[in-house]
């Protein structure tokens, strides 16, 4: 059966006495398209549009262009939230600065088909703005030079900062990891030198004692004098 006859043809005209056994059968087939098609619709929409549909229509095309109504978009509407999500947007340094701007491209290209179009450079300082202040150095050389950038020399040039700063943070993770070990080995070694001293310092206090409490009549050390 071709379930989709009814929404391609309009409805065939009323049979009358002298419709031919093929006008018979094609009107079998239109409403019987026509049926299937309106049951299918009419369970794979909410009920709360359903209950918003007049139930004088009886047509498959009548009854999805009724449906088509409810979501027609407001284009003014659908341009200040694409160029809000636009202007908003902001890369916070986690997953694929790619993927980032070619997004925003993307955005662009919607507010595109909307008969709003936004030149080369304005995306591509949009994108700048939109970059996080590990980005700054990145962002003053481009304002610094005479030059502009495409969209996709941007991208290029963007990957591979990223890719730096990547690289710069991993070595001064390493640098800070190494610092703490040599402090670590420091402080193990000043502990073991104090732990290797503390005996030798409490023989020498004992043995200055000895000098201290020697014989108080001859002076001899060992030699003490009773009361």
């Amino acid at each position: 059966m071709d379930l989709n006859l009814a929404l391609r043809i309009d409805s065939p005209p009323p049979l009358t006495d002298t419709s031919t056994s093929e006008n018979k059968r094609e009107m079998e087939m239109w409403e019987k398209s026509n049926r299937m098609s309106l049951m299918i619709m009419k369970k794979a929409i909410p009920e709360a549009f359903r209950g918003t549909i007049s139930e004088n229509i009886n047509t498959a095309k009548e009854f999805l262009a009724e449906i088509e109504k409810r979501f027609v978009k407001n284009e003014k509407s659908e341009i200040g939230t694409l160029l809000a999500n636009l202007i908003s947007k902001k890369y916070m340094g986690k997953g694929n600065i790619r993927e980032y701007i070619m997004e925003m491209s993307h955005i662009a290209s919607k507010l595109k088909a909307l008969k709003l179009e936004l030149s080369e450079d304005l995306l591509v300082h949009l994108v700048l703005i939109s970059l996080p202040t590990q980005f700054g150095q990145f962002k003053v050389s481009y304002n610094c030079q005479k030059e502009t950038w495409s969209l996709n020399e941007l991208i290029s040039h963007c990957v591979q900062e990223e890719e730096r700063l990547k690289q710069d943070k991993t070595e001064s993770a390493h640098i800070a990891s190494t610092s703490k070990y040599k402090g670590k080995g420091l402080k193990r070694k000043k502990d073991k030198e104090v732990a290797v001293t503390t005996p030798q310092r409490k023989q020498q206090k004992k043995s200055n004692e000895y000098e201290v409490n020697g014989c108080f009549f001859c002076g001899v050390v060992g030699h003490v004098k009773k009361h």
